[in-house]
């Protein structure tokens, strides 16, 4: 399967919601502590992956969402506290046609609502999470409960006005857009918790991934205790994302430089697949939407690779 060089460390993959083969990758210089950034639309094409357009920002780029009603237009998130609205369909001279700049520090996280298909959430290492839509010029809501860096937020896949965040103050946090207060608040770990999802088929089952290595998964109905944890990373989980098209399917990947595939209702053991391609923090991971088994990732090695699960990424 097909890999793709960028110029800069990347941070986050997304498959279009639209287009079976584009996805997003955003980047940035000198492993995001300084420099710039850069966010590619690629698409798949028979003789490998193709750099269809991208667009330079002048701060690293940490995260990105496809817009959920115009395949055209994506958002990143930016080391300098901006989010930046790209338009693929115009010339990159004319991008990004918005920049949201609210936050003080940096945006790590960018997710579209899937439901309403209007707006979109983003958490940020000053501590608060902000609703936005393209739109307005400000944004239409502020949380700011958490008392350390939120990385992750994610839009519940059925109802429209329900997130849920994960943050450095090692909390799991359930929101209402209607109410400035978290609905729910789970202690999920010892460690920063860096990553959080929605389960696709029941939207009571949420997975969290932490410093800790450890992943996860609960019931927001009985938080008290978590269904089961998974345990394979030997450093800190980066991301985790559940499985459009399975249940039980979970997809990670760690500073350990893997990617794992986990099964987490399985009986014995839930760890499926361990993919060592990437030289680097893997930090990026995604599953398609659109085509069953196709995963996605990049990572500070600058590769992005896109692969059918149970085949070699470098095959």
């Amino acid at each position: 399967m097909p890999v793709f060089k960028t110029a800069y460390n990347g941070y986050s993959v997304e498959f279009s919601p639209f287009v079976e083969t584009r996805l997003a990758v955003a980047t940035a210089q000198n492993f995001g502590i300084i420099g710039n950034g850069r966010q590619y639309v690629l698409e798949l094409a028979p003789t490998g992956i193709v750099d269809v357009v991208s667009f330079d920002s002048a701060d690293g780029l940490y995260d990105c969402t496809w817009s959920e009603e115009n395949e055209n237009l994506l958002v990143s998130a930016s080391g300098d506290g901006s989010l930046k609205v790209w338009d693929i369909a115009l010339h990159p001279a004319q991008n990004p046609i918005r920049s949201f700049e609210e936050h003080s520090h940096e945006v790590n996280s960018v997710d579209w609502n899937l439901v309403r298909k209007d707006c979109f959430v983003s958490g940020s290492w000053d501590d608060t999470i902000r609703l936005w839509t393209i739109d307005m010029p400000r944004s239409l809501r502020v949380f700011a409960e958490h008392s350390y860096c939120v990385y992750s937020t994610v839009w519940n896949p059925r109802h429209a006005d329900v997130f849920l965040s994960a943050s450095g103050d090692c909390t799991l946090r359930v929101w209402d857009v209607r109410d400035p207060h978290a609905s729910l608040i789970i202690p999920g770990h010892n460690h920063e918790i860096l990553s959080c999802d929605w389960n696709k088929y029941d939207d009571c089952i949420i997975v969290s991934g932490s410093v800790d290595k450890s992943i996860k998964v609960w019931d927001v109905r009985n938080p008290r205790r978590e269904i089961t944890m998974l345990q394979g990373h030997t450093y800190a989980v980066r991301r985790v994302k559940f499985s459009p098209h399975r249940a039980h399917l979970i997809s990670s990947c760690s500073y350990d430089m893997t990617v794992c595939m986990w099964d987490y209702m399985a009986p014995e053991d839930a760890l499926l697949a361990k993919y060592d391609h990437h030289t680097e923090f893997a930090v990026g991971i995604d599953m398609s939407t659109l085509v069953e088994g196709l995963l996605a990732s990049t990572a500070w090695d600058e590769n992005v690779f896109v692969w059918q699960d149970g085949m070699d990424p470098r095959a």
